[in-house]
């Protein structure tokens, strides 16, 4: 068992998911840095100054603080539309990796077009034997 799991997390998708996974902290704070420090507050001046997070209303004895909640459910739009915009280039950037692959495996071999050049010869005279 322990020979199974050393396979497994040197294979590669073990170090994979935690470079992910440290990347993506690292980009859920600059996210949050920028929803926090650059959007919120313009959002604030539209507002006329006030703020999402200091939005609430007592019920009884009960504060709800439904200004945290729009404050979250901004954040995640702007982190869900971040990653979107991320993701698209990459896969924009893998095509375009693959387009070159499959360009570079169409080239024939000097010896593979000489020969597809003889076989187009040989199917020319055979077509002309056949109509005299």
């Amino acid at each position: 068992m322990w020979e199974e799991f050393k396979k497994f997390a040197i294979k590669g998708n073990v170090l994979d998911l935690a470079v992910a996974v440290v990347i993506g902290a690292a980009f859920g704070k600059i996210v949050s840095s920028l929803v926090d420090n650059i959007i919120m507050p313009l959002v604030g001046v539209l507002l006329g100054g006030r703020s999402f997070e200091k939005l609430s209303v007592t019920i009884n004895d009960a504060d709800v603080k439904y200004g945290l909640f729009i404050q979250s459910v901004v954040d995640f739009f702007i982190i869900s539309f971040s990653i979107f915009i991320f993701v698209k280039i990459l896969n924009g950037l893998k095509r375009k990796k693959e387009e070159e692959v499959v360009e570079e495996k169409t080239e024939l071999a000097p010896e593979v077009e000489l020969l597809a050049e003889i076989r187009d010869l040989l199917k020319e005279q055979k077509q002309e034997n056949a109509e005299n």
